[in-house]
């Protein structure tokens, strides 16, 4: 019997079940994540995607979000690797709060930013959501989102 996964890293579903921006707010997540290496390529995905000026905002956007949620989470968000095609619980919820803000559903991005950093700083990550959110739905219109060639961290579920 193998051990069971952390809270918030049971399997969900798999990327392929997402939609392009959630798919993408996932694996940013795990870019971002990964440390320098990662953030370096998560920020050359947006400047090709955005061009220099969006691009650096965009990537201003997901360091300020995920910093949030690592400074003021609720407790640490599980996240599988890089290569892993599987989705977690905490990834999905990071998913559908980046989706609704994008789209413009506030109560439901806050709801489920509560879920994931303090309350008092829930309105902050919901509005850093919508950002993001926007930057994702700009390149998933312009490029398929990216697939990268990154080895699994030894910190990460699978």
């Amino acid at each position: 019997m193998s051990a069971p996964s952390p809270r918030g890293g049971a399997a969900v579903g798999r990327l392929s079940d997402l939609s392009p921006v959630e798919a993408g707010a996932v694996m940013y997540l795990r870019l971002w994540s990964e440390g320098a290496g990662g953030r370096a390529d998560a920020a050359s995905d947006f400047d090709i995607a955005l061009g220099a000026d969006h691009g650096r905002a965009a990537t201003l956007t997901l360091d300020r979000l995920c910093s949030l949620c690592a400074h003021h989470g609720r407790r640490p968000l599980v996240r599988h690797g890089l290569e892993c095609a599987c989705l977690g619980a905490d990834e999905n919820c990071f998913a559908q709060m980046i989706a609704a803000a994008s789209e413009g559903a506030r109560e439901d991005a806050m709801m489920m930013a509560s879920l994931i950093v303090r309350p008092d700083f829930a309105p902050a990550l919901a509005s850093l959501s919508e950002e993001l959110g926007f930057a994702l739905r700009r390149m998933t219109a312009a490029v398929p989102m990216p697939t990268t060639g990154h080895k699994t961290p030894s910190a990460v579920l699978h």
